[in-house]
């Protein structure tokens, strides 16, 4: 099976929950684990951005990296986020994580430096040409500073060992210009939920979620029905959640979600500086919509 078919569908950009203490919660991370695989997602996606990887240090994250594997065992396939700013550092990193068990690294694209284009280009060719496992470019501006256009996410589609990209822009016509002209192979997925089906509709593979740490199922199912092209199946499913899509986002990211979790029993409210729960009013918000409409 090619890897874009492996990764369509629902990844999630999985949380890792802490304790009061601020340490790593294993057991809430597997709980966390099995509630989302065993509704229905495709695949998981460990140490992104929704994982507070900028706030985990190296040892912890070989630590999650090796867990999430054994606790995952098998049961779909897991992305490792590997990225950073300085190219020979994140070079090291993907020489020496265990990514054996891997079936792509997500790296998001350098930010603060603010590179060209070229300098973007030559960065992904740099970890392409080191990396073991495929790499999966994310595009994210809004928290990089510089966006990865069309034209060079195109050129590094070219290149060997660059699988496909997290393209969380959120501009529709670069999106549908990666997509007119991206080679067949080329993996592009949402990496907005609230965007998702509009994507998909334009022809993406699916969305690396947020919302499917906590609503698994449900957004699964609209992907699913999005891609089979039932779109009033999977209009219906997305009209649901547009409400939960405000309160996910409006604050921070992990943040809503974190909150989602936490009122789910799975997790506790806990994120590390300098990310803070949501305020008192949003949480309240978040509980009393899940008691109206899931756990009700």
């Amino acid at each position: 099976m090619s890897l874009r078919a492996q990764l369509s569908g629902t990844g999630v950009a999985i949380v890792t929950p802490f304790k009061a203490d601020y340490s790593v919660d294993y057991p809430a991370l597997e709980r966390v684990i099995d509630f989302i695989i065993s509704n229905g997602v495709e695949y998981i996606v460990t140490l992104g951005t929704t994982g507070e990887a900028p706030t985990i240090s190296k040892e912890e994250k070989l630590k999650i990296i090796e867990f999430t594997y054994e606790k995952v065992n098998n049961r779909v396939p897991v992305v490792v986020g590997i990225g950073g700013n300085n190219t020979v550092e994140t070079i090291h990193d993907l020489e020496t994580y265990p990514l054996k068990y891997a079936t792509a690294v997500l790296s998001v694209s350098p930010y603060y430096s603010k590179p060209s284009q070229e300098g973007l280009y030559m960065h992904y060719k740099a970890l392409a040409e080191t990396s073991p496992k495929p790499i999966l470019l994310y595009n994210v501006p809004g928290r990089t500073g510089r966006n990865l256009t069309a034209e060079t996410t195109l050129r590094l589609a070219e290149l060997p060992n660059i699988a496909g990209i997290k393209e969380a822009a959120g501009d529709m016509m670069q999106c549908m210009q990666v997509l007119k002209y991206r080679p067949e192979h080329f993996l592009v997925s949402s990496g907005d939920d609230a965007l998702g089906f509009s994507q998909i509709a334009c022809g993406m593979d699916g969305v690396i979620s947020v919302i499917a740490n906590c609503m698994p199922r449900q957004y699964s199912d609209m992907v699913r029905f999005a891609l089979a092209g039932k779109l009033k199946e999977a209009i219906a499913i997305n009209d649901s959640l547009l409400d939960v899509y405000e309160m996910l986002f409006v604050e921070n990211n992990p943040a809503g979600v974190k909150s989602f979790l936490a009122h789910l029993g799975l997790i506790e409210n806990v994120l590390r500086l300098p990310v803070v729960p949501v305020s008192n009013k949003l949480h309240e918000k978040i509980g009393n919509y899940l008691h109206e409409n899931v756990m009700a």
